[in-house]
């Protein structure tokens, strides 16, 4: 094995080489100062936030989303029967939006279809109403997420070229560059929150949409039974 003379003559250079410097995640997170951690405690609470909001909704949607397959079946059964009365009480049963609609329709038989029609409408807009509840909120914090960590980089950014003026020409490179890659943790954790806040917003609107869809198809059997002729 050969050994570079150089360096066994001139020990110095051994003990001049780079050493890897370690960050872990936690030392990223808590190494920005006050304005920092006030930022990235922030983030971590819209976060919170935001997965409650969504867990919260996802499990609410579900249950709307749940009814039992020949509940229209027995519905139209009742209702060629001449059993309001039954019709009604299954409704009452049935926990779900579109029995709730087929409940209001079904109390206002007797009127003129039109306003049939109007009822079962206002009914869907508030189960739509009770559906969206807060979700919109998601929303806000995936738009709000990203500034706020853009703007605790601002900050950071600010306080490391004002470190640098103060310094007279003399800031040492290593403290500028930790100075800067601290302030832009904000805004990694801004976009984090961002995305996973969007992703939840759409996947939520994407489950409301089936079952306005199932509102809506329901309704529409509904009063096509009670529009065929007798």
């Amino acid at each position: 094995m050969q050994v570079d003379s150089t360096s066994v003559a001139n020990p110095s250079l051994l003990d001049d080489q780079p050493i890897e410097k370690t960050l872990s995640i936690w030392e990223l997170v808590t190494s920005g100062g006050v304005g920092g951690n006030i930022i990235m405690f922030t983030l971590f609470l819209l976060l919170a936030v935001a997965m409650y909001l969504y867990f919260e909704r996802l499990f609410a949607i579900n249950a709307a989303s749940k009814m039992d397959v020949n509940f229209m079946n027995n519905i139209k059964m009742h209702i060629m029967q001449g059993k309001l009365d039954a019709a009604k009480m299954l409704c009452v049963q049935t926990n779900s939006p579109v029995s709730r609609l087929i409940e209001k329709g079904i109390s206002r038989i007797g009127k003129p279809l039109e306003d049939i029609n109007t009822a079962i409408e206002n009914a869907g807009k508030l189960e739509i109403y009770k559906l969206e509840k807060n979700v919109s909120t998601l929303a806000t914090i995936s738009g709000a997420g990203p500034m706020i960590g853009f703007l605790g980089t601002v900050i950071g950014m600010i306080l490391a070229f004002h470190k640098m003026a103060s310094g007279g020409g003399q800031i040492e490179v290593g403290a500028l560059a930790e100075g800067i890659y601290t302030a832009m943790t904000t805004t990694v954790a801004g976009l984090v929150v961002g995305i996973i806040s969007y992703i939840a917003y759409n996947h939520l609107v994407v489950k409301t949409d089936k079952v306005v869809h199932q509102m809506e198809a329901n309704a529409t059997d509904f009063l096509d039974l009670l529009n065929e002729p007798s």
